[in-house]
């Protein structure tokens, strides 16, 4: 069910770090393309070349992966619940000279014509999501045939990121929920073609260092934005973590203690729900 009080809530909360944040700081090649981005550099190797295509970037945040599809080409529309979210990732696209179109509004209602856009693109946002089924209904909505729905959300069962996450209280909202086994499966129900792909496991290690040998309080730096400030030389002792997390997470049995999925869906025409 929508609920007003928490997008109230998330609107907020979102607008703060908003206001707190120079555009000018913002990490958009290292988020996108940068050595710890590993989901959207899966996304982008699925996605091909994005030259023309009409983008849709659902709870765009400070906007790094907006202004990276607008560099790389693409007609970028980018919403947000938050206000001022939406008005970091203009001014963010204003600092690398592309163009977005700006929307707020809740995923679950956005406001846009049917079939009007090629890739629907959204990361960090189902997990705060008041209605996901919702959600999913506009999303397939607005989505032309044969475009790609492309996710990537953190994953509710490790019990390291589940310590992180309790200890990081200041800096994530009341209301996030962590997917699960079942909104993957509801993901399904509403595209025709769906693939997924679990990150970080042993790679994890990132946070471990940050709290136990550097010292960063989690409540004083967002670790899952520290982590694109890394640099190859910084990585030398994590990349054979990464590498055998990508051995590790193919595997069923293990793959659900992944910190994120990627979830990748294709509109088919024959989608009862779109």
């Amino acid at each position: 069910m929508n609920s007003p009080d928490q997008w109230t809530r998330e609107a907020e909360f979102h607008d703060d770090w908003a206001a707190a944040t120079d555009p000018a700081s913002v990490l958009v090649r290292e988020s996108v393309w940068g050595p710890t981005a590993l989901e959207n550099t899966f996304i982008l190797q699925r996605l091909g070349d994005l030259k023309g295509k009409r983008v849709l970037d659902i709870g765009c945040g400070l906007g790094e992966a907006s202004v990276a599809f607008a560099m790389l080409g693409a007609e970028v529309t980018t919403t947000d619940l938050s206000p001022g979210m939406v008005a970091a990732a203009k001014k963010l696209a204003q600092h690398h000279n592309v163009q977005l179109t700006g929307l707020v509004g809740a995923a679950e209602q956005l406001d846009l014509p049917p079939n009007s856009f090629d890739v629907i693109y959204t990361a960090n946002t189902l997990h705060h999501l008041a209605d996901m089924p919702a959600f999913l209904a506009s999303a397939a909505r607005l989505l032309a045939p044969h475009g790609h729905f492309c996710s990537w959300d953190p994953v509710k069962y490790n019990p390291v990121i589940n310590v992180y996450r309790r200890l990081a209280h200041a800096v994530r909202t009341e209301d996030e929920r962590p997917l699960g086994k079942k909104d993957v499966e509801m993901i399904r129900q509403h595209f025709g073609q769906v693939t997924t792909r679990h990150f970080w496991l042993l790679g994890l290690s990132l946070f471990i260092k940050y709290f136990l040998i550097d010292r960063i309080s989690p409540n004083q730096e967002r670790y899952w934005k520290r982590i694109y400030k890394e640099q190859p030389a910084t990585l030398w002792w994590w990349r054979p973590l990464a590498a055998m997390d990508n051995i590790l997470l193919r595997l069923p049995i293990i793959r659900w203690l992944s910190w994120n999925i990627v979830i990748i869906a294709t509109k088919t025409t024959k989608n009862p729900q779109a």
